[in-house]
């Protein structure tokens, strides 16, 4: 427990859900040893996965209670099921494509007993054209899944109006606003100035859902990736 309650050191994050994500952490550790989840070496995980997660709750604007949110290629759960954890008053799904993930995924959910959350296999192109997850979250975000553009293309189908995107990013996204920008812009949504978290050049992207976005969006499986939304010139 304590790499855990040291890492979020300066969070809100309440004691007994602390106790939780140190399950979750030892969990982690635990499947690591069986399946890849993460290249991130044990003694490192606390501070670049959980930290790193957990940090954007310092925003409160851009988290306030009850929100119904997605997790678009969430992995070993990052940063959605540490947030589900930490805020159980939020809805939480977890999109990822690959089966194995996802078992684990609903393993700590049982060990748990989570009830805020919901772990879904497939990929977010085909989830994104679905009726019951299309414009029907106050947020979706992703960490270490892709060029903005790209993010752009995967989350902003699943955010409603009013609501947002929420890229976790390092410095480098600096290099990616430009065609970022234009992205959101072709789907409904403005991007903001990225907001530092204070570490490591940490920074979160928010793109706010202004408009709904065009049905032809998001494109079939791997366009987005291989043909990325950019500015025009």
């Amino acid at each position: 427990m304590a790499d855990v309650k040291t890492a979020l050191s300066g969070i809100p994050v309440a004691p007994d859900r602390i106790e939780a994500l140190s399950v979750y952490h030892d969990l982690l550790l635990s499947w690591n040893k069986k399946m890849d989840l993460t290249s991130v070496p044990d003694d490192e995980a606390a501070r670049r996965h959980f930290r790193d997660s957990l940090l954007p709750l310092t925003l409160p604007e851009l988290f306030p209670e009850g929100l119904k949110l997605i997790d678009v290629g969430t992995g070993a759960g990052f940063p959605g099921l540490a947030l589900a954890i930490a805020r159980p008053d939020f809805q939480v799904t977890l999109l990822e494509a690959q089966g194995k993930r996802c078992r684990f995924l609903r393993a700590v959910c049982d060990e748990l007993e989570l009830k805020n959350v919901t772990v879904a296999q497939e990929r977010a192109e085909v989830l994104g054209q679905n009726s019951s997850h299309r414009e029907a979250y106050d947020r979706a975000v992703a960490r270490a899944v892709a060029p903005l553009n790209v993010l752009c293309e995967y989350l902003l189908p699943f955010v409603k109006a009013g609501g947002y995107a929420l890229c976790w990013k390092g410095p480098a996204v600096l290099d990616e606003m430009t065609d970022g920008e234009a992205a959101a812009k072709k789907l409904g949504g403005q991007a903001e100035a990225p907001v530092s978290l204070g570490e490591e050049g940490h920074v979160l992207v928010p793109i706010r859902k202004i408009e709904t976005t065009l049905p032809q969006y998001p494109r079939k499986n791997g366009i987005p990736a291989k043909r990325p939304l950019k500015k025009d010139k």
